[in-house]
C-alpha cells in the first residue's frame, strides 16, 4: 500500500494524532455545559499563546482571511488613514480588506525578499494621522519574517493601533502581545497553531476593544462584529454557553488539545524548537547551494523557508518532491511565482521530519538534473540538532 506523503507547506501541516482524536468524537451540543468548558479552556489558554493576559479572545469559525477581517473592521472606519507593512502577498490581501472597509491604506514597501527600514515605516506614520499600522508577522508568500517589537514600538509612539497579521507565525515565532504593545492579533488554526483548517483566532487589547465599543459608525457586516461576539466569548468561559452563530464545535475541542500542548510545550520552548529546525533547515540549503528567498537569516521565519530554484530547476521540482514522499507548495508571490519553492517548518516538526524532507528534497533535485551530493543536506541538518 502506497504510504501518505509528508505534508511540508506553509499550512496546513500534520497535524498530532491526539488533535485529529478530538475532530473524530461524536459532536457536541454547542450549549452544552461539557462543551462550553473545552471552549471556555480554549480561551484561556488563547491568552497564554499569545502571551496578552489583558486580551479579549474571539474564536470564529472562518479562515485566516476571515481573522484579517474581523481585526480590521471592528476598529477601522471609512476614511481612516492605515499604514501596511507590505512584505507580500498578504499585505496586498490586508490593503484590499482595508479598501473594502473604506480606509485608506498606504502601503510601504522594500524590494522583494527585503524588510522596509524602521525609518521609512516611522516616515509612513508621523506623515498624517494614521489610525491603525498593519503588519505581516510572517508573509506565507515570501517567508519574510518582520521586527514586530519595534515597528509596534512606532505604532504607539504616534498613537496608531497595532494590527499583526500571525497567520503564519503565531504558536511558532515570539509574540508577547501585551508587552510589545500590539493591539489585535489574529491567526489561523491550521498553521503553527496545529488544528485543522477553518477556526479564525483574534485577541484584542483593551484599547482596540474600546475603539470597537466607541466607533462613529456599526461595523456592516453583523458576523464580524466583535459586538455580536463578545457576550459568547464571555459566556463560554464563564461556562454559560450563549448563543449567536454555531460554533465549529469539533475544531473547537481539538484547538483545546492542541494549545494544551503548546503550553505544556511551554512559549520559549515552542519557539525555540521552531528556531532549530529553521536553523537545520538553513545549514541543508547552504550545504545544497540553495539560496532562500529572503536576504538574510535575520529577516527569515523559522516557521517556513521560501527557496529559490537553482539554475536548471523548474516548478515541475514540486511535483517530483511529491513523488520523493514530501508535498512542498509552489511559489505565491506575484512578482516571482515560477521562481521559487516553500517548505513549512511547524507546529510539530521535529528533526525526524525535518531530515526526511531534506532528503526527499536532494533525490527531487537529483531527478530535476541538478548535481546533488545525495546525503550533504541531511548531514548538515543533523548536525544542528546534534549541538541540540
Amino acid at each position: 500500500m502506497p504510504k501518505r506523503p509528508l505534508l511540508m507547506i506553509p499550512g496546513p501541516i500534520e497535524f498530532e494524532p491526539e488533535v485529529l482524536a478530538a475532530l473524530a468524537t461524536p459532536s457536541p451540543s454547542h450549549m452544552d455545559i461539557d462543551f462550553a468548558k473545552v471552549f471556555g479552556r480554549a480561551l484561556v489558554r488563547m491568552r497564554e499563546v499569545f502571551q496578552a493576559p489583558g486580551g479579549q479572545p474571539f474564536v470564529i469559525a472562518g479562515t485566516g482571511t476571515l481573522a484579517m477581517e474581523l481585526a480590521a473592521a471592528n476598529v477601522v472606519e471609512a476614511g481612516d488613514r492605515v499604514v501596511v507593512v507590505n512584505t507580500g502577498f498578504f499585505g496586498d490581501r490586508m490593503g484590499r480588506i482595508l479598501e473594502r472597509l473604506g480606509a485608506m491604506p498606504e502601503h510601504v514597501r522594500a524590494a522583494l525578499g527585503e524588510v522596509p527600514s524602521l525609518e521609512a515605516i516611522e516616515k509612513a506614520v508621523s506623515s498624517g494621522p494614521c489610525k491603525a499600522l498593519a503588519v505581516t508577522h510572517v508573509d506565507t508568500s515570501t517567508s519574510i519574517l518582520t521586527p514586530v517589537e519595534a515597528i509596534a514600538k512606532i505604532g504607539k509612539k504616534h498613537g496608531a493601533l497595532v494590527i499583526v497579521d500571525g497567520v503564519c507565525a503565531t504558536g511558532g515565532e515570539a509574540l508577547k502581545q501585551d508587552a510589545w504593545g500590539v493591539d489585535v492579533a489574529l491567526t489561523a488554526s491550521q498553521k503553527a497553531i496545529g488544528v485543522p483548517p477553518g477556526l479564525a483566532l483574534v485577541v484584542a487589547s483593551k484599547a482596540a476593544m474600546q475603539v470597537a465599543k466607541t466607533r462613529k459608525t456599526r461595523v456592516a457586516s453583523l458576523y464580524l462584529d466583535f459586538g455580536e461576539w463578545l457576550p459568547i466569548m464571555e459566556g463560554y468561559e464563564k461556562g454559560a454557553p450563549l448563543y449567536f452563530a454555531t460554533p465549529a464545535v469539533n475544531l473547537v475541542a481539538a484547538l483545546d488539545v492542541s494549545l494544551g500542548r503548546i503550553c505544556a510545550e511551554g512559549i520559549d520552548a515552542r519557539v525555540a524548537r521552531h528556531e532549530r529546525v529553521a536553523l537545520a533547515f538553513r545549514a541543508a540549503w547552504r550545504a545544497l547551494g540553495l539560496a532562500m528567498l529572503p536576504k538574510s537569516d535575520a529577516i527569515a521565519a523559522h516557521t517556513m523557508s521560501a527557496i529559490w530554484y537553482p539554475d536548471g530547476v523548474d516548478p515541475a521540482f514540486v511535483g517530483r518532491a511529491r513523488e520523493e514522499g514530501v508535498v512542498l507548495a509552489g511559489g505565491l508571490h506575484p512578482d516571482a511565482k515560477t521562481k521559487y519553492f516553500r517548505v513549512g517548518h511547524m507546529g510539530s516538526t521535529d528533526g525526524t521530519e525535518t531530515v526526511a524532507t531534506i532528503a526527499a528534497i536532494e533525490r527531487a533535485l537529483a531527478r530535476s538534473g541538478r548535481r546533488v551530493e545525495l546525503g550533504v543536506g541531511v548531514a548538515a541538518a543533523q548536525h544542528v540538532f546534534a549541538k541540540g
